[in-house]
């Protein structure tokens, strides 16, 4: 038992960084909803250019792992293929013009979502927490450093399930740019490093059957595989 605590405290969620033996500590998951303007369309919002809004996941709902078990209380479970940038500095009201400065890499990420619980929670007006907050929701990739690569803001991201196409977009088209995200977030909360903001979707999201695959990827950035294992709960 360590030291100073009446139970073992659990291990740091991580994610490893790409061409180095080094992990990155992940403090807390953010989300912003309906960034691209076709899949606000799509989800029955509107396109144009409102202020973005949040929500959240775990720290430990990020994984690597390239099996995942289908999870329990949804019969209709949804892919979301994102942008994830991860911070290296934290701070409060960010300016836009500053924010890149605290990123310190991107990753190709999923938020998957039990859509049904979502949307019962939509119609009852309850939070969303169990619709995406829930064990491995977060799938992510090793993370580029910015040092690397710099800041995209242009190329094709998209999701294949089984092999066909199902999202795909350009990072062009996020209604609120990286930077404008990050900014925005500071004004709700204290970032801290090892923040991670999962940055919004493409239109084309949809249900994952048990024993899907799932291969995501993001240009300049990398990708992501993984399936779905055949027993639903």
């Amino acid at each position: 038992m360590a030291e100073g605590f009446v139970i073992s405290p659990p291990a740091r969620p991580s994610v490893r960084v790409a061409g180095s033996d080094r992990l990155f500590p992940i403090h807390r998951i953010y989300c912003v909803g309906r960034n691209y303007a076709a899949h606000a369309v799509e989800m029955g919002g509107d396109p144009q250019r409102e202020p973005p809004f949040f929500f959240s996941k775990p720290a430990d709902a990020a994984t690597q792992a390239v099996q995942l078990s289908y999870p329990p209380r949804t019969h209709d479970l949804h892919h979301e293929v994102e942008l994830v940038a991860v911070l290296g500095r934290g701070g409060r009201n960010i300016a836009p013009e500053k924010a890149l400065e605290h990123v310190f890499g991107y990753a190709v990420g999923v938020d998957l979502t039990r859509r049904d619980l979502q949307t019962a929670a939509k119609g009852a007006g309850r939070p969303w927490d169990t619709a995406k907050g829930f064990d491995a929701s977060a799938p992510i990739s090793e993370i580029r450093p910015a040092s690397e690569i710099g800041h995209p803001t242009k190329g094709a991201i998209e999701l294949r399930l089984d092999g066909q196409l199902r999202q795909q977009g350009d990072l062009a088209d996020m209604i609120w740019s990286v930077a404008e995200v990050i900014a925005e977030l500071s004004t709700y909360f204290e970032l801290w490093a090892g923040d991670m903001v999962f940055t919004g979707t493409p239109q084309g999201v949809g249900a994952i059957p048990p024993g899907g695959r799932i291969v995501a990827s993001i240009a300049g950035i990398g990708s992501l595989e993984f399936a779905l294992d055949r027993v639903e709960g």
